[in-house]
């Protein structure tokens, strides 16, 4: 080979490595420099959460965003995950005009099946599973049951809970007051949202992701109250098959 051509290659080899060096130096760089987006803490000071401190990266890592009714869609969408395991205790009530009624609610989730377990005021106990395209329905003592297909709102429908994401898919002007509150010591992300005549409001635990407390009024008159526990892990025993006819 040419002394000339010999010198070309190497040439050609050392621009290589210097562009691979640069390159893989750059985006070390860009990804060292790229903020996380974090929820303020109470009172809208800068914690990140319940992390511990020793494992918290470098403040300047992080941005801290402030929820208002023009972010907490970007807020809810991009920030809040909801948990795809755990167990968890709610109360349902409903309200109407000289009376009300209150339903106990145990729910199991995991591996994408939720099984919820409902005493409701008459005193019947009725279990809803949900699975990816299947619902089953049964009530307690019985061992016959039925099934619908299933969709992205049947898990929280059959627990009689409002879909928060819905509050995505709203007209921005709709949203009347967000923030971050405590609700009984718990942090979340705060919506409210009036449609026509009905005013709703959400918690929504930035821990877990999971709806903690909502609201519905109608005319002004409340109609709808739901609270929930704290979410457990999901017990090694729990079971996500209907009772065997």
């Amino acid at each position: 080979m040419e002394p000339k051509n010999r010198q070309l290659i190497a040439i050609a080899v050392i621009v290589l490595i210097v562009v691979a060096f640069l390159t893989s130096f750059g985006r070390s760089l860009f990804v060292l420099n790229t903020p996380s987006v974090i929820l303020p803490g109470p009172g809208g000071g800068d914690s990140a959460g319940s992390g511990s401190a020793g494992s918290q990266p470098p403040a300047n890592l992080f941005q801290v965003v402030e929820i208002t009714p023009e972010t907490v869609q970007d807020v809810i969408a991009n920030t809040l995950s909801r948990s795809t395991s755990y167990y968890r205790e709610l109360t349902v009530e409903t309200f109407w005009s000289g009376g009300s009624s209150s339903a106990f609610v145990q729910t199991w989730v995991n591996d994408g099946w939720c099984h919820s377990r409902q005493a409701l005021p008459s005193g019947a106990v009725r279990h809803d599973l949900v699975g990816p395209d299947t619902q089953y329905f049964w009530y307690e003592g019985s061992s016959q049951w039925q099934s619908v297909p299933a969709d992205s709102l049947s898990s929280d429908l059959s627990q009689r809970l409002p879909t928060y994401e819905t509050v995505l898919a709203l007209d921005p002007d709709s949203i009347t007051d967000a923030g971050y509150e405590l609700y009984d010591e718990q942090p979340c992300v705060y919506v409210e949202t009036q449609t026509e005549n009905r005013l709703e409001r959400f918690w929504i635990d930035i821990d877990s992701g999971l709806l903690t407390a909502a609201e519905s009024e109608s005319d002004g008159q409340l109609t709808y109250r739901m609270t929930a526990y704290p979410p457990q892990p999901c017990p090694a025993d729990a079971t996500f098959e209907p009772p065997v006819s």
